[in-house]
């Protein structure tokens, strides 16, 4: 399950969005508000969607699960100028991600963040970065299916000598 390292330029984001830990993990809700309304964003560059977590501070940690984060429910838009009520923009300012390959249901997750955070990043050469972590997902996904996928974006850069 080794990454690609990518490079990701920034991305004007618009949706809905609310606070969070792991412990008290509020997503389903969240999407489920979020899915009956997509459509009424306009100008969408693609048919993906982004779950993006943003960590209040740097330094915050994003792996104790207590921390609290602002999760994101998003499409990518060409620009945000009309938003639907009740949703907000986000731009995502981009830079260096390892990007992991999820396959399964959300619910086994577990083992893919334990991965990625316990073993590929303490021997990577990288170290995290404090910006947005975000999984692309594509059209029609499902979380419950088995056969699911989603691209894990985890912000990294080498480590200040």
């Amino acid at each position: 399950m080794e990454p690609r390292i990518e490079n990701v330029g920034p991305k004007v984001l618009v949706g809905l969005h609310r606070e969070m830990t792991l412990v008290e993990d509020a997503t389903h809700e969240l999407w489920r508000a979020f899915m009956p309304r997509r459509h009424e964003i306009q100008g969408r560059t693609t048919n993906e969607y982004i779950s993006m977590q943003v960590y209040p501070r740097p330094g915050a940690s994003a792996l104790d699960p207590s921390t609290t984060f602002t999760k994101w429910a998003v499409v990518e838009v060409t620009e945000a100028e009309s938003l639907p009520p009740g949703m907000r923009a986000y731009t995502l300012q981009g830079g260096v991600y390892a990007v992991f390959l999820h396959r399964g249901p959300a619910s086994a997750f577990l083992p893919t963040f334990q991965y990625i955070f316990g073993e590929w990043l303490p021997r990577s050469g990288y170290e995290l970065d404090p910006r947005e972590h975000f999984e692309v997902l594509p059209e029609g996904y499902d979380p419950r299916d088995s056969n699911a996928s989603e691209q894990v974006y985890v912000p990294v850069r080498r480590p200040h000598a």
